[in-house]
Parts: C-alpha cells; structure tokens; sequence
C-alpha cells in the first residue's frame, strides 16, 4: 500500500504514522508535502498514490485548492483541526474525514471503510465547489484587536492593505503604521472576507484595494506591486495564478 501524508505540522504527521504502526497497517510512504505548490508539483510528476491522507489548512492555504491544478483519481481522507470547516460537507458528500487530533479508533474505522469500498474518492467540480462554499460559511470580522502602548485598540479590517507572516510573528500593514498581530495566518485567514483578501503564498495576505499593478514573474507566477509595500516583494505561488485571476476579476 502506497499512501502520501499532506500535512503541514511535523508533528501531527509523526502522529499519524504512529496510528498506522499500532494498527498494523502495511504501508510504503512515498513522502510529506506541507503546502498546496509542493503538492501540484509531487502529482503532476508522480503516479496517484494509493491512499492519501491530507489535511486542510496547509502552509500555503486551503488543500481543495489542489485539485483546481490536477485531477486526483486517488481515495483521500482528510484530516482537519477544525470541525466547522468539515463535518457538514463531508458527510453530505461522503468523503472520509477525521478530527484532528487524529484518534486511533476513528483512523481504524477510516481505514476499514476504506478497505471495504476501495472506492475511488474523487471529487468533481460540483463538490468541489460545495467545499470551498462551506469554507467561506465562517463568520467575517470587522475589526482585530492589536497591542499599542500598554494597552489595546482595535484595528478595522478594512483599513489594512496586507498580512505577513516573518520570523513566527504576524504583522499587519495599513496606510500608515505596521502592527503585531497575536494570531497565525492561517487562524486569521479564514475570517477575513474573500472578496477583500487573497493568501497569495504561504506568507503573505493582500487586500484587493492595496493591488497598484501585477506582472508576469518566472516560473509562471506573479509579482504585486502594492502601495505601502514597505519594498517587500509578494509573489504569487504558481499553484495559486489562474485562481488568482479569478479573484481579481470578480
């Protein structure tokens, strides 16, 4: 059995292969893919794998975005942190799925449902599209609450022009002060309204309004020059271009 863990936290992937040795589930692994770009790549240059395991929130954003660049004829389970990003989706369109942290017991019956469909799990444009509308179901916030002095204030959504992750710290930029934000981009992410703001990489958040000008960059991607830009460069992942474009259309 062949099986391919997409996973961007080492440790809940450690975990996973743990469960499988308890159950003593035969497998070969063909390797750990933390982000959307990397996983593209590992399918348009590799045979589907037999089995994969994937989690939803990747490094680089939301793992159904995958499926936007190839067409998996694989059985997949997910996994997620979040049940509000899957129970109700996953049941109306059964699709195997397992609450992090993964328990064994609920891996044992995955893998048993598994083995006795051998179905194939794919997932057409229709579901796919039920998926990423279930996503955007989460609550959008108006306003985020940052550090100033010795005490707090609040920051209006609105008002910022890009989110940045760099050293393990977030950091939000408006028009004209750069704040800390006690929050990783992927738990900000998803409250931010999606058609104000795009994850263009694993680091970086733009607001819409913030875009002055986008050019062709190497390797099929894209370069954003936005104001403020404090001569940062953001770089949109190849995966993530012709979603992009979407976006901006809209």
């Amino acid at each position: 059995m062949q099986i391919l863990i997409i996973e961007d936290e080492a440790r809940a992937a450690n975990q996973l292969q743990r469960l499988l040795q308890t159950l003593e589930f035969e497998y070969r692994l063909l390797g750990i893919l933390d982000t959307v770009e990397e996983s593209v790549d590992w399918f348009q240059n590799n045979q589907d794998p037999d089995l994969v395991f994937m989690d939803i929130q990747l490094a680089d954003g939301l793992s159904f975005e995958i499926f936007q660049n190839v067409r998996l004829q694989c059985p997949i389970i997910f996994t997620t942190a979040f049940d509000q990003y899957a129970i109700r989706a996953f049941k109306v369109n059964s699709v195997d799925y397992l609450l992090k942290p993964v328990q064994l017991e609920d891996l044992q019956h995955a893998l048993e449902k598994f083995n006795r469909s051998k179905q194939r799990l794919t997932l057409n444009p229709e579901t796919l599209q039920r998926f990423l509308d279930d996503m955007q179901t989460t609550e959008r916030r108006e306003g985020i609450l940052v550090k100033e002095g010795n005490g707090f204030v609040q920051l209006r959504i609105s008002d910022l022009l890009y989110v940045y992750s760099e050293d393990s710290i977030t950091f939000g930029v408006t028009g004209d002060k750069r704040v800390i934000i006690d929050e990783t981009l992927d738990q900000l992410y998803p409250s931010l309204d999606p058609n104000q703001f795009y994850r263009i990489n694993r680091s970086q958040i733009v607001a819409k309004l913030a875009i002055v000008k986008i050019g062709k960059y190497f390797n099929h991607r894209l370069k954003l020059t936005l104001t403020k830009a404090r001569d940062m460069e953001f770089i949109v992942s190849r995966p993530k271009t012709n979603d992009f474009k979407s976006w901006m259309n809209r």
